[in-house]
């Protein structure tokens, strides 16, 4: 019985150093390397519903990437905003899909790393979460029916008697108080509720910025946006967008020299092809 315990042991030994031996430094593929070699990820929030900024999709078409927890995929101007920035620092893009009002608290969780969701740095954002540098820059519109009541429009001032709203929590709802005489509605969860809002005759007008605008006269030809002379009176990082991190985030200046690199003509091409790619739904 001794005797058949100690040869079982000696070849219990010897499978075990073989094993070792051929796992040290051969370069064949081991739990060791892959840990090493994998990238760390970077989780991304976004509405995933503010085209041509970010939408849902079904499928991978025009570069969408997929979205955690789901079987759809984000597209976009700000995913490919995204994956720039992911390809800069050398990790794995992952698209955390997240409502607007949520995006914020979840930052400062640590449920995800970044914001970028057309998001403006506001002086009143600033004292929650930092952002970079700007990396795009537009200007308010007013969306409305193309044969509607308001459709010829000029200025902030045309809508007297008129319903009008804005996405709640954003400066585009804050700024209707500067039209006279309107009647200010209870703000939007969405930019999509809007337009079926407009549709509707649920609201005469809302407020938006010009890529939004242009991406809701293509998509349904019923309804037209209108530059406003004169425009509204805000700060100008109102209508610019920018990437949001949790205070004191050692990735900012790093996202700015990405950043840096992406010169305005790829900006605005990008922009360009998100409004093209865009589902007509959105």
């Amino acid at each position: 019985m001794k005797k058949r315990f100690l040869l079982f042991f000696t070849a219990m030994m010897t499978m075990l150093l073989l094993a070792a031996c051929g796992t040290d430094g051969s370069g064949d593929t081991t739990n060791g390397s892959d840990s090493t070699d994998k990238k760390s990820v970077l989780k991304v929030g976004m509405e995933a519903g503010y085209a041509p900024f970010n939408w849902s999709q079904n499928d991978d078409s025009n570069g969408a990437v997929a979205i955690k927890g789901t079987k759809e995929f984000a597209a976009g101007y700000d995913v490919e905003i995204a994956k720039r920035i992911a390809d800069g620092l050398d990790m794995e893009l992952q698209i955390v899909k997240t409502d607007w009002d949520g995006l914020v608290p979840s930052l400062q969780s640590g449920a995800i790393d970044l914001v970028i969701a057309g998001m403006s740095p506001t002086a009143d954002r600033k004292e929650a979460i930092d952002f970079t540098e700007n990396y795009y820059t537009s200007d308010y519109v007013i969306v409305v029916k193309a044969d509607g009541p308001y459709a010829d429009a000029k200025s902030i001032n045309d809508f007297a008697g008129a319903k009008v709203t804005g996405q709640q929590a954003t400066t585009h709802y804050d700024v209707i108080d500067q039209m006279e005489g309107v009647k200010k509605e209870v703000a939007a969860t969405d930019f999509g509720a809007m337009r079926v809002q407009l549709q509707s005759g649920a609201i005469d007008a809302y407020v938006s910025e010009r890529p939004e605008g242009i991406s809701a006269e293509l998509a349904m030809n019923n309804i037209k946006y209108i530059i406003p002379e004169p425009n509204f009176e805000a700060d100008p990082s109102t209508t610019a967008v920018a990437v949001g991190l949790k205070k004191g985030s050692d990735l900012t200046e790093k996202i700015n020299k990405v950043l840096a690199e992406i010169s305005e003509d790829d900006r605005q091409k990008l922009m360009e092809d998100a409004i093209e790619n865009q589902p007509a739904a959105q």
